[in-house]
């Protein structure tokens, strides 16, 4: 449930909002789920043809930038979300060039991840977001190789470090 249909007043504007988020979602061929508990809720948006029988088909998937996902909860307006993305994008890109492949990719990977989950800098991460991205969203989301399997761990001490100098600057 969105945060505005939840927060309605009238138990008819809930319905109203849900309507008119399915209304739009069908008139551009999405589907939405809302991964998570309340405190940590998620709205999943991709688009209809990923999905059979329930369940994305990553073989369907022609184009991970068609996917969105935003956290529920907490104050997250545009701008704040451009700033932290932007910040988490210049971490990734630090790593990226300081230590090549496959570190930049996963840096990427787990900035992408922070922002679009958490609305967070990659700095602020908790041992359970990590847990989240290594045991979910990595798998699932970034399709790593090989290499990037193996280096994940060391990825993720870079980005913390390249975030914390970059802080300092």
């Amino acid at each position: 449930m969105t945060r505005l249909a939840r927060d309605a007043v009238d138990p008819n504007e809930a319905a109203a909002y849900r309507d008119r988020r399915g209304d739009l979602l069908a008139e551009y061929g999405f589907t939405a789920r809302v991964r998570g508990e309340e405190s940590e809720a998620t709205l999943v948006l991709h688009p209809d043809s990923w999905v059979v029988d329930g369940n994305v088909v990553p073989a369907r998937i022609e184009d991970t930038d068609r996917a969105v996902e935003r956290p529920l909860e907490g104050a997250v307006d545009t701008a704040e979300w451009d700033a932290v993305a932007a910040h988490n994008e210049a971490v990734a890109e630090t790593v990226a060039e300081a230590h090549g492949e496959p570190h930049g990719a996963n840096a990427e990977a787990f900035a992408t991840f922070m922002s679009n989950h958490y609305a967070r800098p990659v700095e602020q991460a908790t041992d359970r977001m990590r847990e989240e991205f290594l045991e979910e969203y990595f798998p699932r989301n970034a399709w790593p190789d090989d290499d990037q399997r193996a280096a994940v761990a060391e990825s993720l001490e870079l980005v913390a470090r390249a975030a914390t100098e970059e802080r300092s600057d």
